[in-house]
């Protein structure tokens, strides 16, 4: 990445925001929340552990085979092509008996290993004889000379007795079902979900399917942001209230907070949180509640709100309020909202992982703010830069699998290392 200009950048208007300053002051108010439920594990995918896991028993729980092969003590095979009685045959699930001097057992992957036995050897590496008598034990010809220890899984090489194996905070993935299940757990006591009321302001909404394209009146637009909000809150793990596209007056925006704050932990609206005269949502907050209207060093993005609703006598629900862009909408809710709602879980990993990664495009004109350029990693390995990285080109965030995060006043030039954030892991 390119030095900033040696010429200073113009000063920052009064009142603008650092974003890391914005993301600690909400962080501050997102206390986590009380309550908890008990899940089936199956069901838990997403959520946010409520009790670290300590595991009662061993994985596995007693010396197993890597390999479908033979079992056998390294003892009777001091040179390739060794023979030895095949005396047992152990599948998964049955317990073998003790090996002697001299003998196999022909074993399956996951069975038991029996008593005496210290090696397995894969069946690549056998040869199985049969005797010419109808009551001769069959034999095995050993072609390799085996290791002690090989191919053995040993008890408690995965858990072992007593170990915390999940944590309090972590958010559960399918691999977490899968180590709570292999310690036997049925259920899992997880922090009760985030409720949140989702509602857009402005007259200019419509619903896509209530109006076609072609009977649009002028200066409406179909309500993009409703429906990727809705779904990245659902991503999120949260239970929630669409409560649709409120008028831009300031009565039904009073009514549509008041009834919202009744039973939600947080309500998340975009659109009508600037300054003009149509936006109404300001006045509306700070008439139940208070407000702060952050203006933010990032682009795209600027405008955001943060406060609360009193929720009758004794409890208030959070209020944020994104910008009406959609792809302002789109990152800004990935960089304050997302670990807003995580820190309300209680979830200890909150921020995204960033990773450098070669630019492959020139970015000649350094911005005041800090930006959050929409690209996509390519065969190379670098990034290359959806070319209209207007607040409003939705197709940028489809097109791109992740931002860049550039500082203000920074050029970037073709081979520049940049600061990746993968949208996998910002959408998970």
């Amino acid at each position: 990445m390119s030095q900033p200009e040696t010429t200073s950048p113009p000063p920052s208007r009064p009142g603008l925001m650092a974003l890391d300053e914005a993301l600690s002051q909400l962080l501050a108010m997102a206390q986590p929340l009380e309550g908890e439920e008990s899940l089936a594990t199956f069901d838990a995918d997403g959520r946010v552990l409520a009790q670290d896991i300590v595991s009662a028993l061993q994985v596995p729980p007693q010396d197993n085979s890597s390999m479908d092969g033979y079992a056998l003590r390294c003892a009777d095979v001091i040179a390739p092509g060794a023979r030895l009685r095949v005396t047992q045959r152990i599948a998964a699930g049955h317990q073998g008996v003790p090996l002697q001097a001299g003998e196999a057992a022909r074993i399956f992957t996951g069975a038991p290993i029996p008593v005496g036995a210290d090696a397995v050897v894969m069946q690549e590496d056998t040869l199985a004889v049969q005797g010419t008598h109808p009551q001769a034990v069959p034999e095995v010809q050993v072609q390799s000379v085996p290791q002690r220890g090989q191919w053995i899984r040993r008890s408690g090489e995965d858990v072992t007795l007593g170990a915390t194996v999940l944590h309090r905070g972590e958010r559960l993935h399918p691999a977490s079902l899968g180590l709570a299940a292999s310690i036997g757990l049925a259920h899992l006591r997880v922090i009760r979900r985030p409720r949140v009321a989702l509602f857009s302001t402005g007259d200019e909404l419509v619903m896509p399917g209530d109006v076609a394209p072609q009977d649009m009146a002028a200066g409406a637009i179909y309500n993009s942001n409703r429906f990727f909000l809705r779904a990245l809150l659902h991503r999120l793990g949260c239970e929630v209230s669409d409560l649709g596209i409120v008028p831009d007056r300031r009565d039904t925006t009073v009514a549509a907070l008041k009834s919202a704050a009744d039973h939600h932990d947080l309500i998340l609206t975009s659109g009508g949180v600037s300054v003009g005269e149509e936006d109404h949502v300001k006045p509306a907050v700070q008439s139940l509640g208070a407000l702060n209207l952050w203006q933010i060093g990032m682009k795209p993005g600027k405008p955001f709100a943060y406060g609360w609703v009193q929720r009758g006598e004794a409890g208030r629900a959070h209020f944020i309020g994104l910008p009406g862009n959609p792809v302002s909408s789109f990152v800004t809710f990935l960089l304050l909202v997302r670990p807003f709602i995580l820190q309300l879980q209680g979830a200890k990993q909150i921020q995204p992982v960033r990773i450098t990664l070669p630019a492959h495009f020139d970015l000649p004109k350094a911005d005041r703010r800090r930006e959050f350029l929409r690209v996509r990693r390519n065969a190379q390995g670098g990034l290359d830069l959806f070319p209209n990285q207007s607040s409003g080109v939705l197709t940028s965030a489809v097109w791109g699998d992740g931002l860049v995060d550039n500082p203000a006043g920074t050029t970037i030039q073709n081979g520049d290392g940049v600061s990746y954030l993968s949208f996998a892991d910002l959408l998970s």
